[in-house]
């Protein structure tokens, strides 16, 4: 199990697609003070156990001058397996109300007797990053992997159709990242927290050391204005994975929920 709780969190968000719809540039999907909360359930041999959980926490908050939001994203063992590999990790993204584009990005990673901090600073007028190591070139409107998923809830997928693939690109660890989103269509998902109509979405992943790669992955985000993940499911290298919405605060619009 190690190190899989933290490439979960990251794929919550990380697996989504890029493109605002153009005439909704500001009506966000989504509003300060929203909190949105997962469990993660890990699968071997066809038996489920939830050893951990995420919560994705949105405020509006000033950067340089700058209207920006704020979200921290916090993710944890359940206390029960602490005795097996213990998780306290956070992720923070701050990025502009303008356009959704990031301005910082801070990761602390505490898993175990594994530490790891890590800042990004974006200069979106020079497409770069700055890292402790250097400085690096990055693609117009590249996310971190917390601002891609708010900037993905404002897709309008009324607009694709099946089986089109929407490009991205992604910093991480120093690296941009060129990937996808395949749009397979519209279907009802039934989870531990109701039955959603739902938009269904196979993301391009990066290969590891718990994942694969590929299309192997599955999402399922509410048909609604929101766009939030109700269910993300996945094999890894031994077993499986399942992580579901289990509450949710805030939300700006009505929730797909049958």
């Amino acid at each position: 199990m190690k190190r899989m709780y933290t490439l979960l969190l990251m794929a919550i968000p990380a697996l989504l697609s890029t493109a605002l719809a153009q005439d909704k540039a500001l009506q966000y999907a989504f509003q300060p003070q929203e909190k949105i909360s997962y469990n993660v359930y890990y699968s071997l041999a066809g038996i489920y156990f939830n050893p951990g959980s995420a919560t994705f926490s949105t405020s509006g908050e000033k950067w340089q001058n700058e209207e920006v939001f704020h979200v921290v994203a916090d993710g944890s063992t359940n206390p029960k397996y602490d005795w097996i590999f213990k998780v306290r990790d956070r992720y923070e993204s701050w990025f502009n109300t303008a356009d959704l584009q990031p301005v910082k990005f801070v990761r602390h990673i505490n898993e175990g007797d594994y530490q790891k901090h890590e800042e990004v600073t974006f200069n979106q007028s020079t497409n770069t990053a700055i890292t402790k190591t250097g400085v690096y070139k990055v693609p117009e409107k590249v996310q971190d992997v917390i601002s891609i998923m708010y900037y993905a809830r404002n897709i309008n997928y009324d607009a694709y159709k099946k089986d089109d693939k929407i490009p991205f690109s992604m910093f991480l660890d120093d690296k941009v990242y060129n990937m996808y989103i395949h749009y397979i269509g519209k279907e009802t998902i039934k989870t531990r927290y109701g039955k959603f109509n739902a938009i269904k979405l196979k993301p391009l992943l990066l290969k590891g050391n718990i994942f694969d790669g590929g299309e192997k992955m599955t999402i399922w985000v509410t048909d609604d204005a929101n766009h939030i993940p109700v269910r993300i499911e996945s094999p890894i290298s031994v077993g499986s994975v399942k992580v579901d919405l289990m509450h949710y605060e805030n939300l700006k619009y009505p929730i797909a929920k049958l």
